[in-house]
């Protein structure tokens, strides 16, 4: 580690201009690469790798993405009114012309047992057709009139009526005959397109552009369009969201760096000359975190081209934010060391050499232990947040390369030119340690001296209710959280959970597969009628109420077979009737046992093939695979569900078969389990690797293995803290706050290292232990302070954000670094004192680095 550290010194030494050249150069060129990233949207990126995934790409593959509908739902609504009135049917059959005309109109689902697209009073229409009456003719009175009969079942088919009632509102109120909302509804097939991406896009465009159509109808209904793509369609706002948090982080930055970067006009130099050094060295600071976001969004590009990283989504967006507040705390440790070695009377060469070689050991360390941290995600079920990891460890030691070549290239080219004229600075360098920061902290040493042992048990105490905290912690997770609070499709689906019992825009599909090398057989068959029998009887699962009990909404080959035979077998395709009558096919839709079922569902496709192949899957001639898609309403409270699923379809896979259910809340589902048994499992493994790697740093730097136990468990304490503030402040564990362990740990670690080495340093020089940790709270500990409020300031600008996560993000985050700074000048230097008290006591005064009397770290 020393040779590297000194072979960058050395290059940074040697050859300045080529260091700046190739610099700007790579720059460049990673810099063109940056340009061509693009972010997903949506959930893509968070389904970990199982079953439910596995299972949804399978249908893709065998069903075709193109083969299952979306709703697009329309609320019409008047809080304070009545919507089942004559300007209620108005914009009701304004609101389906308006879609059918649109671009969204080419795509709606109409099928023989359905419309594509109705409304609330689709029943007024037909009664108000039927009888020749014309819109205007119609009165309030009449459109009442004529809602209450269209829900008669004896003047409508069960189904619809069914239908019409999931379509008004919860608040319907039978005695009036009103409602404050009704919904009109479109299904809609996959858009065209070259493959999902543009096909979705499409989806998106069209959806948007019906949007404003419908927003823009005359009437003083209020109406509110929600789909799934219209929900998606705010990435452009998310990409604005991002750069406004970057640009506000980097404002903030800026002026604190200002306060600590100041530089005391000393007697050979002007104020003019301190703010120019001022504003010079926060311009270098920033101008290389610019450059390390572009290197590590270039080098990201080219990972994902790699197939390293999957893709760039929300979570890696924080990364930059990530690089503003590391960069700093690198920037500001160096700059420090080297203002100190200058105003000590070294030589702009010797200072920066001695300040690369000294912070230089340190920032490795802090370096490896913070990529160590972050690159735990690697192992991470979601694939997003393991994207995460590898962008940050990226980010880090392209931070790491360009603070120690980078920064004195263009620092030392400067200072030697001032040099030459006599006119550096060094009086008001010399002064730069007596500051308000590094006298603050130079104070807390006294807690070092007098209350090592109760700083200690009090930072345990806290420990243990942090765990307890941690225990506690929910996890959540949704695809909505991504989306501003304020946008207009995250309230309407609210809208829709609370008033119309969650919609029809859910899904949730049950993929059957046969054995391998089987078809499936009449057994199957047989308990799959059973299945389709439970399916109705489950609470989140929607259905329509007929004279032969309550049927499934949505397709599947059962539903088609019984809508064939709706009628009696004189209207059901002669060829598949021959087949039904061969197999023993009963009115439940059981068939003999033993029978051969193929011809019956090869009949099935050849009767209706558009509608059967959405639902049946032939290989080799044989029925390989068949599709539940239903409707359902669980939301994101998918648990019960899923247990049903599994229960109904339990005899199949008893039977050989598979029946695996999926949907995106399942998919949700598993990501929040996922992310719950990861927790533990990802914070014991960052500390216990960064740990050993400090042990064994410590072991062939000073021969002190129990340093390095001592200067992680601090923290450890940090994570605990955090854990336990999350907890006492409402904000549950997701997939933003899922990097909290690598994020504490990465910000924890840098601190707890430059107090340590820096104290073993001083000890090593001074023979009174509080002399050398006051020596190392003012100059470390003053750093670490300025370093500490400025991220703390970056960070704490997500806070402003109106996306939920990143506004949790940016809480954790402040509790992380502000736990972690008083961890390492409270706890630490307590624990530091205990140790040297110990080996004082055993006669051991070679506590320090292998090198008595030389500086190795700040």
């Amino acid at each position: 580690m020393k040779a590297i550290v000194s072979g960058l010194a050395a290059v940074a030494r040697r050859a300045p201009v080529i260091v700046i050249i190739v610099t700007l150069a790579l720059t460049g060129v990673f810099g063109y690469f940056a340009g061509q990233v693009e972010i997903a949207s949506g959930n893509e990126g968070f389904a970990p790798e199982g079953d439910e995934i596995s299972a949804s790409e399978r249908i893709a593959d065998k069903f075709g993405e193109d083969t299952a509908e979306s709703a697009i739902q329309v609320i019409i609504r008047d809080l304070d009114g009545d919507v089942i009135t004559v300007e209620g049917l108005k914009t009701a059959i304004e609101t389906i012309a308006v879609m059918r005309a649109s671009d969204v109109g080419a795509q709606i689902s109409d099928r023989p047992d359905r419309p594509g697209a109705f409304h609330y009073l689709t029943g007024v229409e037909q009664a108000m057709q039927a009888q020749g009456i014309p819109l205007e003719a119609m009165t309030d009175e009449m459109v009442k009139q004529f809602y209450v009969a269209s829900l008669d079942p004896a003047n409508s088919a069960p189904e619809q009526v069914s239908f019409l009632t999931r379509l008004i509102a919860e608040d319907y109120d039978p005695a009036t005959v009103s409602a404050t909302s009704g919904m009109a509804l479109a299904f809609t097939l996959p858009f065209p397109g070259a493959d999902f991406d543009e096909q979705f896009q499409n989806q998106i465009d069209a959806e948007a552009a019906m949007a404003a159509d419908l927003e823009a109808i005359d009437t003083s209904f209020e109406i509110r369009p929600f789909s799934f793509g219209l929900l998606l369609s705010g990435s452009d706002d998310f990409q604005q969201e991002i750069g406004t948090l970057f640009g506000l982080a980097f404002m903030v930055i800026l002026i604190i760096l200002l306060f600590v970067y100041w530089l005391k006009p000393g007697k050979e130099g002007s104020r003019w000359a301190s703010i120019r050094r001022t504003l010079a060295d926060m311009g270098l600071t920033l101008l290389t975190i610019v450059i390390a976001i572009f290197w590590m969004q270039g080098l990201g590009f080219l990972a994902a081209e790699a197939g390293i990283i999957d893709a760039f989504s929300a979570p890696t967006q924080i990364v930059p934010i990530l690089l503003i507040g590391l960069g700093v705390d690198y920037a500001i440790h160096l700059t420090s060391r080297y203002r100190e070695e200058v105003g000590q009377g070294e030589s702009v060469d010797g200072a920066m050499t001695g300040a690369i070689r000294s912070v230089g050991i340190a920032l490795a360390l802090a370096t490896i232990t913070t990529v160590i941290g972050f690159l735990t995600n690697v192992f991470n079920p979601v694939p997003a947040l393991k994207d995460f990891g590898i962008l940050a460890a990226i980010g880090i030691v392209v931070s790491f390369l360009l603070m120690l070549t980078f920064v004195p290239s263009v620092r030392m080219l400067a200072d030697r030119r001032a040099e030459r004229l006599g006119r550096l600075p060094v009086a008001s360098l010399q002064s730069h340690g007596e500051r308000l920061l590094p006298n603050l902290m130079e104070k807390l040493a006294v807690l070092a001296r007098h209350a090592a042992v109760p700083t200690i048990i009090v930072a345990i105490v806290l420990g243990g209710a942090g765990f307890y905290g941690f225990t506690q912690l929910e996890t959540e997770f949704s695809v909505t959280d991504f989306l501003p609070d304020d946008s207009p499709y995250v309230e309407t689906l609210d809208v829709l959970a609370t008033n119309f019992g969650g919609g029809f825009g859910e899904q949730t599909q049950v993929l059957v597969e046969a054995a391998a090398d089987q078809a499936i057989n009449a057994e199957v068959h047989n308990a799959l009628v059973v299945a389709n029998q439970q399916l109705a009887e489950l609470d989140d699962v929607a259905t329509v109420d007929t004279p032969r009990g309550a049927f499934v909404i949505g397709s599947s080959p059962l539903a088609l077979l019984g809508q064939m035979f709706a009628e009696g077998p004189a209207t059901a395709p002669p060829a598949v009737l021959e087949a039904a009558q061969a197999v023993g096919l009963g009115q439940d839709l059981m068939v003999s046992a033993g029978a051969d079922v193929t011809p019956l569902y090869m009949a099935m496709l050849d009767a209706v093939p558009e509608q059967a192949a959405r639902v049946i899957y032939v290989e080799d001639g044989q029925i390989n695979a068949l599709l539940w898609d239903v409707t359902t309403t669980a939301g994101e409270e998918v648990e019960a569900l899923r247990t049903g699923l599994d229960d109904a379809f339990a005899p199949i896979n008893d039977l050989g078969a598979a029946a695996i259910d999926t949907s995106q809340n399942i998919i949700t589902d598993e990501v929040i389990n996922e992310l719950t048994e990861s927790q533990s499992s990802s914070l014991f493994l960052t500390i216990v690797v960064s740990g050993l790697v400090l042990v064994i740093n410590f072991v062939i730097e000073a021969r002190r293995w129990f340093l390095g136990v001592i200067t992680i468990a601090p923290v450890a304490l940090v994570v605990l803290w955090t854990y336990g503030l999350m907890f006492v402040t409402g904000i549950p564990f997701g997939p933003v706050t899922a990097t909290l362990a690598a994020l504490a740990i990465g910000i924890g670690v840098p601190f707890t290292i430059h107090i340590a080495r820096r104290f073993t340093e001083d000890r090593k020089l001074m023979s009174d232990a509080d002399d050398a940790m006051r020596s190392t709270m003012r100059h470390t500990g003053g750093a670490l302070a300025g370093s500490a409020f400025t991220t703390m300031a970056g960070f704490g600008v997500l806070m402003t954000s109106s996306l939920v996560p990143f506004r949790q993000m940016g809480q954790v985050t402040v509790y992380a670094i502000g736990l972690a700074l008083l961890a390492a000048v409270a706890v630490l230097p307590s624990m530091l004192a205990l140790w040297d008290r110990y080996h004082r006591r055993r006669g051991d005064t070679q506590i320090g680095s292998e090198e008595p009397g030389t500086i190795t770290s700040t």
